[in-house]
């Protein structure tokens, strides 16, 4: 893996910048929430789960405290504390030929972590 993609991630979480965010993701992206059964598929309803976990989640003290790559991809662990419970979770990212993500699966515990995550994404997933 070239890096490129992952770079552009971080960049993405630096700025916020929704428009990069679009452009880093596949048209068929999939995304596998801790929480929704089914993969959602394609770059609209993934995009919206992404937005909103960075409404969720974002923040000065949203920490990635450990990165593996592979060959297309990489495992980013976080942590952040949100309503006196920690969340410690893993992003699992794979990326395209021409660096795009084509697949993210977010892991989270513990399963108070999961909870309040659930709550919070549906709120904000509710929101046109």
């Amino acid at each position: 893996m070239t890096g490129t993609g992952l770079q552009n991630w971080y960049g993405y979480l630096k700025s916020h910048d929704r428009a990069a965010l679009w452009d880093l993701l596949h048209p068929d992206a999939v995304f596998e929430s801790p929480v929704v059964h089914t993969p959602q598929r394609g770059r609209d309803i993934t995009f919206k789960y992404l937005t909103s976990a960075g409404n969720v989640l974002g923040g000065p003290d949203f920490t990635y405290i450990g990165e593996w790559r592979s060959e297309n991809g990489a495992v980013l662990e976080f942590t952040k504390e949100v309503d006196g419970i920690t969340i410690n979770g893993v992003d699992i990212i794979t990326f395209d030929a021409s660096d795009r993500i084509t697949h993210f699966k977010v892991m989270v515990r513990p399963l108070k972590a999961i909870n309040l995550l659930h709550r919070l994404m549906g709120e904000q997933l509710a929101r046109p």
